[in-house]
C-alpha cells in the first residue's frame, strides 16, 4: 500500500499515543506528517524526537514557543505551528493520507471536517464529530471522496462484522438486520446506587477494562458515552436508532454484533485494547501488527451479557428524545455533557448531577434548525452558555 503519511490529532493524549506505537511497529507502512496537541510540551516534545514529524502543533502559543526554542535546542528541525489556520491547512495538506481524530470533545469538529473536505482517509476517534454534524458530516465524506473508519472499539467491531466491502457510510447492507453494541458497565456497574452522590473523580476514571483519557472514562461511568455511539452508529452505518441494542458485557471481550436476517450473529473479539482498531483502519483493507495481547480463550472469563439499567445509567433514557428532536438536540446533549463532565472532574458538582445538568439543558433550549457548521457552531455556543448558566442552581459538593 505504500507509505502513508499521517496526522496525528491529539498525539499526547490515548489514542494518538497507541497510534504512535502502531506506526513505530509498522514503519514500512507510515511516517508522520504532523503530531498535534493543546499544551503539553514535554510529552510532544519526546514524540518529535521519537518520530521526526514534518510539523508539530500546540494550540496554546506560549507552549508552542517553548517547544519550538526546545526542538531547535535538541538539533530537530521539526516545525512548529500554532493557529488555528495552521491547524486545518495541515488537516488538508496534499501530502497528507491519514487523519487520526483524536481530538477529545468538540474541539475536534472542524479539523475533523476540514479533512472531509481534503478527501482524506479519516480515522475517527472522536465521536463527538459526527454527533454533533451528522449527515453534514457523511454527506461531506461522500462529496469529496474521503472515508470515515470507525476506531471505537464498538463501532470498529460493527465495521469488522459487516459483509465484506461495506464501507462506513453507505447504505446498510440488505442481509443485515440489526447491530448490538456492547458496553462494559463501567466501575460502578455493581455498585449501591445509594453511593452515587459520593463518588469521586478518580473512580470515576478508574475503569476496569480499558485504559482512556478523563472525558471518556466518566462518559463511559454514566453511559453517556454508549448514548453518543448509538447516534454515531445511526450515521456510520445508515442504521435506525430502533435497530440498535445496547447489551452489558462486563468482560469486554466481545466488542460488538451484527444481527443478519438469516439468524446468524456475526461478532468481533479481541483484548480490551484500543491497538487492535487503530492497526485495523489504518490498514484496511489489509491487515498489520497491531502488538495487542492475544486473547487466550483458554483463559479468559466466561462471557457474560446483561441489560442495561436506565436507574443505574439515567443519561441513557436521554437517547430516544434527543434522537426524536433532531440535529440541535444532538448537539445540545454534547454541549451539555462536556460541560457537566468538566464541572463533575473539577469537583464543583457530584456524579449524580451530571445526568441533572444535562436533562436541565435539554429542557431548556429551543430546537433550531442545522443546516450548516456555523449552525452547528452557534448551537453549540448556545448550549455551552445556558449548561455555565445552569452550574449554578446545581447543588455545589
Amino acid at each position: 500500500m505504500g507509505i502513508q503519511a499521517v496526522v496525528i490529532l491529539g498525539s499526547t493524549g490515548s489514542i494518538g499515543r497507541q497510534t504512535l506505537s502502531v506506526i513505530q511497529n509498522n514503519p514500512d507502512n507510515f511516517s508522520i506528517f504532523a503530531l498535534v496537541a493543546k499544551s503539553s510540551v514535554d510529552i510532544l516534545l519526546q514524540q518529535c524526537c521519537d518520530y521526526n514529524p514534518r510539523y508539530a502543533y500546540l494550540s496554546d502559543s506560549v507552549s508552542a514557543a517553548l517547544l519550538r526554542s526546545r526542538l531547535k535546542a535538541a538539533g530537530s528541525k521539526t516545525e512548529v505551528l500554532s493557529s488555528n489556520a495552521d491547524l486545518l491547512a495541515l488537516c488538508a495538506a496534499a501530502e497528507v493520507d491519514i487523519v487520526v481524530a483524536g481530538i477529545v470533545g468538540a474541539a475536534g469538529l472542524l479539523p475533523t471536517f476540514t479533512a472531509a473536505k481534503a478527501g482524506k482517509r479519516i480515522l475517527l476517534a472522536n465521536k463527538e464529530s459526527l454527533v454533533m454534524t451528522g449527515e453534514i458530516l457523511m454527506n461531506t465524506v461522500q462529496q469529496n471522496g474521503a472515508q470515515i473508519l470507525p476506531v471505537d472499539s464498538e463501532h470498529n467491531a460493527i465495521f469488522q462484522s459487516m459483509p465484506a466491502g461495506f464501507v462506513p457510510g453507505h447504505d446498510l447492507p440488505a442481509s443485515v438486520s440489526s447491530v448490538v453494541l456492547t458496553a462494559s458497565g463501567g466501575p460502578f456497574l455493581n455498585s449501591p446506587l445509594s453511593e452515587f452522590p459520593s463518588i469521586t473523580p478518580e473512580q470515576a476514571v478508574a475503569h476496569p477494562k480499558w485504559s482512556m483519557g478523563r472525558k471518556i472514562s466518566v462518559d463511559s461511568a454514566t453511559m453517556m458515552n454508549k448514548v453518543l455511539e448509538v447516534i454515531e452508529a445511526h450515521y456510520l452505518f445508515s442504521v435506525p436508532v430502533s435497530g440498535i441494542e445496547v447489551l452489558i458485557h462486563p468482560q469486554s471481550v466481545v466488542h460488538s454484533m451484527v444481527r443478519y436476517h438469516d439468524g446468524s450473529v456475526i461478532s468481533q473479539m479481541g483484548m480490551p485494547d484500543m491497538k487492535i482498531p487503530i492497526a485495523h483502519c489504518l490498514a484496511w483493507p489489509t491487515r498489520i501488527k497491531s502488538m495487542a495481547q492475544p486473547l487466550n480463550l483458554f483463559t479468559s472469563s466466561p462471557l457474560t451479557f446483561q441489560t442495561l439499567c436506565c436507574q443505574r445509567y439515567p443519561c441513557f433514557t436521554l437517547i430516544n428524545s434527543v434522537v426524536a428532536a433532531g440535529q440541535s438536540a444532538m448537539i445540545v446533549l454534547n454541549a451539555a455533557n462536556e460541560i457537566a463532565v468538566a464541572a463533575f472532574l473539577e469537583k464543583r458538582i457530584s456524579y449524580d448531577n451530571i445526568f441533572r445538568l444535562i436533562d436541565s439543558v435539554l429542557q431548556n433550549i429551543a430546537v433550531s434548525t442545522v443546516n450548516n457548521i456555523d449552525d452547528v457552531l452557534a448551537i453549540d455556543a448556545r448550549a455551552r452558555a445556558l449548561s455555565v448558566q445552569n452550574l449554578k442552581d446545581i447543588t455545589i459538593v
